[in-house]
């Protein structure tokens, strides 16, 4: 017991219920498409805590960039629109469309290809890969095993019990005997009284 310290918990990974899943997703893209791209960082993140994936990270920082030049690009821009180009509105909107779908797409198809290679949720409270048994658990499982009486083979067909003699059949065996010892004491009785009558 001296030589085992406390082994290290590995980190599971678990997969939310599908209606947790979804409900994040639709938060997620909703935050997106409200804020016309500039709370498009927050499904980034997330996306990168679940996956660790560097190119999730470098994305993420990718698109905090893109949302930092979009606020900025936006305050500078009269508050007017009718100052404002038509060169300016167009870009503009193609960044903000550009940003929308390239985040929204992204963001779907990473974290649903994700949860679909740990494949199906595991129960409530269970981890996804359960910790081998440590050396001297293992010793205790062999040993347990040894002294658990074997289950009896399926292949194997059960010994036939011995059919039992049918009822009518002793019955009349039975009374045979009855009628035989009662013939036995009338003829003890009839000797008796021969006996007696001499």
């Amino acid at each position: 017991m001296h030589g085992y310290g406390p082994m290290p918990q590995q980190p599971t990974t678990s997969r939310p219920s599908p209606a947790t899943l979804t409900t994040v997703r639709v938060i997620l893209v909703a935050l997106t498409v409200l804020s016309c791209g500039l709370l498009g960082w927050a499904a980034m993140l997330r996306l990168a805590i679940v996956t660790r994936r560097p190119r999730d990270w470098f994305l993420l920082v990718v698109v905090i960039a893109l949302n930092i030049g979009l606020f900025a690009f936006i305050m500078a821009t009269p508050d007017d629109p009718d100052e404002m180009s038509d060169a300016a509105a167009l870009f503009m909107m193609l960044w903000i469309l550009g940003l929308l779908a390239g985040v929204i797409t992204y963001y779907l198809y990473a974290e649903i290809r994700h949860y679909s290679a740990l494949g199906a949720p595991a129960p409530y409270g269970a981890p996804a890969h359960p910790a081998p048994p440590l050396p001297y658990q293992q010793q205790n499982l062999a040993q347990h095993q040894q002294h658990q009486p074997q289950p009896p083979n399926p292949y194997t067909a059960p010994a036939t019990p011995p059919t039992p003699k049918p009822a009518p059949q002793r019955l009349d065996q039975v009374r045979a005997e009855l009628d035989e010892l009662s013939d036995y004491l009338r003829q003890e009785n009839k000797d008796s009284r021969d006996g007696e009558g001499r």
